[in-house]
């Protein structure tokens, strides 16, 4: 039977159809990316090492405040922030991002990544109880003036991004690369600080590219869960993570490379401690990554949804009074006395002990293509395994050290083993003590939360 559509009906439906095929082919990305030199001009405190007793010797490597910048549509731009810094605060962040409303960035659309560099400058805010004691005054005017100074570029970086963005392709991949290792070896007095090759790992090497009309390559994004730790030294380095962007940019020359660091704060670079280990991981990582950008890779859609979460994590009960003012002479290390002098002298004022920390869980997602994880702290590799053993690990991106470090973030096993990732490293963060159990979960649970039930693992 042959049906005839009236010359109204057959205007109507040409008319609708035209303007479907006009929407889909305005639904694009625009994308813009940036760099702006952090390195100061001035000595500085570098933060990483609580050994350091003067401000920094030299600068063997510039260090980097990069960023993308992207919109589905008109949608507002979400930026990703690199920073080749050991930790970026919520304060600094929030400052950058009060800066950044003006061109229309929202507080779930902004990403700030620390790549974790032991060897760029203190940041007022984060390990405040780094050096175990107060700060020269000509020390601490540097460290207030890099503080400013890096705001500053953190916001020129995400305005220049935001200004740069074009009609773009956005692709995503995963390769591996394998110079992390499980640094929490078990030994019969606990758990001591040494390659672990049994421990797990996480040696998933997400990427992202970002391709402009003409075919170029604007923008590389990558991800591994392991530490900076590889240098030492009292100079300016960004590490593995600069070493391997570098490497990008001259494979890409019209591209700006970023690194973030994921689920790797019980991971460290193996072997370590010498120049040319890090430039062997950081071409590595470079590499690998290459190998991902000229093999086909997914196309990824919008639009791209924020989402966030607050979780309360407990602190396990506080030292007394009399016993923080004990420890304040009997202390292992300078460190462990000022961090009793200073909650010793809260209780003396009468003001109560933080009982536990607010922790942000960050998702954004690209349609049913990716979901992207930026959660805060030097969150252990267990996060990350689980993570992906619960979701599409294939549509999966776990970033840690985003958006503030505040400490570490131990998993149950790591909370119950104890050690440093546990226990002492919040001497150095100024935190009254280990966690609670039970944080895990809540982690986990904000996770999927956030995360559309369209991504979880089918079993």
């Amino acid at each position: 039977m042959c049906l005839k559509f009236s010359p109204y009906l057959r205007h109507a439906f040409l008319v609708l159809t035209a303007l479907c095929a006009s929407e889909e082919a305005q639904a694009e990305w625009k994308a813009g990316a940036a760099k702006v030199n952090i390195t100061p001009s001035y000595p500085v405190r570098l933060s990483g090492y609580g050994s350091r007793t003067t401000e920094h010797e030299s600068v063997k490597v510039d260090i980097w405040d990069k960023a993308i910048a992207l919109a589905w549509n008109d949608e507002p731009p979400a930026i990703i922030l690199t920073v080749d810094n050991c930790g970026i605060p919520a304060t600094l962040r929030t400052q950058v991002l009060a800066q950044l409303q003006a061109q229309g960035v929202t507080d779930d659309r902004l990403a700030v990544c620390s790549t974790h560099t032991h060897c760029a400058p203190m940041v007022n805010g984060t390990l405040r109880n780094m050096f175990g004691t107060d700060l020269p005054a000509d020390h601490q005017e540097r460290v207030d003036r890099y503080t400013h100074d890096l705001r500053e570029w953190m916001v020129k970086a995400a305005r220049k991004a935001i200004a740069a963005m074009t009609p773009a392709t956005v692709e995503f991949g995963i390769g591996e690369v394998t110079f992390a290792m499980n640094r929490r070896r078990p030994d019969p007095t606990g758990v001591t600080n040494n390659p672990y090759p049994e421990g797990p790992v996480d040696h998933s090497l997400p990427v992202l590219k970002i391709t402009d009309a003409n075919g170029d390559v604007r923008a590389i994004f990558t991800s591994y869960a392991c530490h900076c730790t590889t240098l030492s030294w009292n100079s300016i380095h960004p590490d593995w993570a600069g070493i391997a962007q570098l490497r990008l940019q001259l494979a890409f020359p019209k591209a700006v490379a970023l690194t973030a660091i994921g689920c790797g704060a019980d991971q460290n670079p193996y072997p370590r401690r010498e120049e040319d280990h890090v430039r062997r991981h950081g071409i590595s990582l470079a590499e690998a990554s290459v190998d991902v950008i000229t093999a086909p890779m997914k196309t990824i859609s919008g639009p791209l949804e924020g989402g966030q979460r607050v979780v309360n994590l407990p602190f396990a009960t506080p030292p007394s009074k009399e016993e923080w003012q004990q420890r304040m002479t009997t202390g292992k290390s300078a460190h462990e006395k000022q961090r009793a002098k200073y909650f010793h002298e809260k209780l003396e004022r009468g003001e109560a002990l933080p009982a536990e920390l607010p922790y942000t869980v960050m998702a954004w997602r690209f349609s049913e293509t990716l979901a992207m994880v930026f959660l805060n702290g030097e969150v252990v590799v267990d996060y990350g395994l689980r993570l992906k053993r619960e979701l599409d690990r294939e549509r999966l991106w776990v970033n840690s050290y985003s958006n503030d470090v505040p400490s570490y973030i131990p998993s149950e096993r790591v909370l119950k083993e104890g050690g440093y990732e546990a226990d002492s490293s919040m001497i150095y963060y100024l935190k009254p003590g280990p966690f609670a159990p039970g944080l895990e979960d809540k982690i986990i649970n904000a996770v999927h939360d956030l995360v559309p039930k369209a991504f979880h693992a089918k079993h």
